[in-house]
């Protein structure tokens, strides 16, 4: 079995176990958490992307936060994109300063021939100037997304050769200060819901 077999292996028993979580009410710490458990955790490919200001980016080396949450889509999605990023960004500010200042997100393009450098600084700036926006080649894309369980190539083929993800399901992933990926929610997460996870994970960090 390849790679990417075993990842899509991996994803589909780990969706199964986040439906039985999401049912009875996982556990993490001493909290409850709506979002799905990846155990063991996904291990974050360090393959480098390239941020707005034409640096490179890793989502293993530059994530220097307790905790990033990253968002795999594209700027002019015209619904559940912006849905999600406008929940999650609501869910952040749910959360108390100290919480805060140990959270990044970043958001990685499916659609670099559209989503220039400007065109994701100026998408991203209007949820929060602080979160960071990161492009490749969709080969490089795809590569780092299967490390976390997303696959590129599963989503719908848009006219300018990037990805919609949104018809096959949408994940804001979880990466931890040690460069592995133990949650993911869903695109119906709720603010709320982002905010106690999102407190339960810094809890056990």
């Amino acid at each position: 079995m390849g790679r990417s077999a075993r990842l899509r292996t991996a994803l589909a028993s780990t969706l199964a176990a986040g439906l039985l979580l999401a049912g009875c009410g996982g556990e993490s710490g001493d909290g409850e958490v709506t979002g799905s458990v990846v155990d063991p955790p996904f291990e974050v490919a360090a393959t480098p992307l390239t941020d707005t200001e034409g640096k490179p980016f890793s989502l293993a080396d530059d994530t220097d936060a307790r905790l990033t949450l990253v968002f795999f889509g594209y700027t002019q999605c015209p619904d559940i994109c912006p849905m999600v990023m406008q929940t999650l960004t609501s869910g952040l500010t749910k959360l108390s300063d100290e919480e805060r200042e140990q959270v990044d997100v970043v958001f990685v393009t499916t659609d670099p021939a559209t989503d220039t450098r400007a065109v994701l600084r100026d998408y991203l700036d209007r949820f929060d100037p602080s979160y960071v926006g990161v492009r490749g080649d969709l080969d490089t894309t795809a590569t780092v997304a299967e490390s976390v369980g997303v696959f590129v190539a599963d989503g719908e083929e848009l006219a300018s050769g990037g990805y919609d993800l949104g018809s096959h399901g949408t994940y804001v992933i979880a990466v931890d200060g040690n460069d592995r990926a133990p949650m993911f929610w869903r695109q119906d997460t709720s603010a709320d819901e982002f905010r106690s996870d999102i407190s339960s994970l810094l809890g056990d960090a």
